[in-house]
């Protein structure tokens, strides 16, 4: 599908996704990252800490927030700018008893907050939640869109 910024306006939707978190991502991610903190896979240390629970890396519920944006755009570098302030954890609770179900679910909603023929981009405003909290705000890409 290509995207011309005529078609696009203020308000419209882009897109929405759901992205179900289980403990054993947050491990894979931690490998991925080198990010180990203990806040990510290990309950007691968590707790021990004053959060309610093994929460997910910040990095990795922005980078399972902006996918919406890729997905739309189908170009990961047409994404030139990317920006958000963390405003609650996401908790993500233990599933080894239930093998299969999530820990937590992220989701997300895009839409365009602006439009700017002038140099070929769109702001996309995502609202991102976990548990029916707001855990990312101001969360903003701007796409380059030729």
């Amino acid at each position: 599908m290509t995207i011309s910024l005529t078609d696009l306006e203020v308000g419209q939707e882009i897109g929405r996704s759901s992205l179900d978190v289980t403990r054993l991502d947050l491990v894979k991610y931690a490998g991925a990252s080198g990010d180990f903190n203990p806040i990510h896979w290990n309950e007691s240390f968590a707790r021990g800490v004053d959060l309610p629970g093994v929460i997910a890396h910040g990095m990795f519920t922005m980078g399972a927030a902006v996918q919406a944006v890729t997905d739309w755009i189908g170009d990961p570098a047409a994404v030139i700018d990317y920006q958000t302030r963390f405003t609650r954890p996401v908790v993500v609770e233990d599933t080894t008893a239930q093998p299969g179900s999530a820990g937590a679910v992220i989701e997300v909603v895009g839409v365009v907050g602006a439009v700017d023929p002038d140099n070929s981009t769109a702001r996309i405003d995502l609202t991102v939640s976990a548990g029916g909290q707001k855990v990312l705000v101001k969360a903003q890409a701007v796409v380059r869109i030729w």
